[in-house]
């Protein structure tokens, strides 16, 4: 199935109690339940290990090899499938966020896992990068995360006093396995993300200043930069990677915008309106309004009037 089909495709989310005999963690192997054979989510986590059965899995919009030896980690929420091939031997293991026993922030029952640190929840890591790497196993790795398994496995069938600590044990022995072979592909991903994430909030605290004080006409480059602690320089060039445009162009473009709304809207004399967007002249004001929208501020409001007059619903004559 082609990748934007597949993302497109409406998806059912499963619920822990729908594919699990308890609440909190359960394990299986390929033979207890029919495997999912549509794109869907679940609300808890899910990790997959494939034993046997070259296959491929789709996460998100991607597609990625999921051959034996491979181990899966699919978040909450994630659209995601793996068609396993008839034979396939493999384990699924779904666990509620709680059971791992971290102190994340969750809102209504979901967690942002870009938003975690790797460094302090490492145990999270391989969730949030699985749509952009694969996790094989060394042949002597495969065999140590099959005897964990199948631990769990005898834990799970006869739970007794204890039992969910040894299980909760077993579950972080089997990711820390992962995140050991992994933690320098892990680390890198994770530092890349964070430095695109302070670029975005660095992006929005400069556009937010910009649109709070558009009517202003000695905003800059400076005072923006200032507002959001950040050089002039890596402002300028932060906007341009951003946005495609100078902070001017994107400035002006703003300035025009909520111009044209108001002349739509707003019975002012054009002088005044662009006073309020932060034009002081009203000539460059009427010329810079022309080069952007191809008409001058004037002809741009008649012709929303003429818009909204035919727009109206013609009265029945009685």
């Amino acid at each position: 199935m082609p990748m934007s089909a597949f993302a497109k495709r409406t998806s059912r989310t499963y619920a822990m109690p729908e594919r699990s005999d308890r609440l909190d963690f359960y394990i299986r192997d390929q033979t207890l339940r029919s495997a999912i054979t549509e794109p869907h989510k679940h609300d808890y986590f899910q990790i997959q290990i494939n034993l046997g059965g070259d296959t491929k899995q789709q996460i998100g919009d991607v597609t990625r090899p999921f051959p034996t030896g491979s181990v899966a980690f699919i978040a909450p929420h994630r659209l995601h499938m793996i068609p396993h091939p008839e034979h396939s031997r493999f384990i699924v293991i779904n666990f509620a966020l709680d059971f791992l026993g971290l102190d994340v922030d969750a809102v209504d029952g979901r967690i942002d896992l870009g938003s975690i640190p790797v460094i302090r929840f490492p145990e999270l890591a391989p969730f949030r990068f699985q749509d952009e790497m694969d996790f094989k196993l060394t042949d002597s790795d495969l065999v140590e995360v099959e005897r964990i398994v199948h631990l769990m496995m005898e834990i799970d069938s006869a739970r007794g006093f204890g039992a969910t600590s040894r299980l909760r044990g077993y579950l972080l022995q089997l990711i820390g396995l992962v995140c050991t072979r992994y933690a320098d592909p892990l680390l890198r991903l994770a530092a890349l993300n964070e430095r695109a994430v302070s670029r975005r909030d660095s992006i929005s605290k400069v556009m937010r200043h910009v649109l709070e004080n558009l009517e202003d006409d000695t905003l800059s480059l400076g005072s923006a930069a200032d507002a959001a602690a950040l050089t002039p320089g890596y402002v300028a060039r932060l906007m341009k990677k951003e946005t495609g445009r100078t902070f001017v162009q994107w400035v002006t473009d703003q300035r025009i915008s909520r111009a044209k709304a108001l002349l739509a809207d707003d019975t002012r004399r054009v002088k005044d309106i662009a006073f309020v967007v932060g034009f002081r002249d009203e000539a460059y004001f009427t010329r810079r309004f022309r080069q952007a929208v191809g008409t001058s501020p004037t002809e741009y409001r008649a012709l929303q009037f003429e818009l909204t007059a035919v727009a109206q619903p013609i009265g029945i004559l009685r």
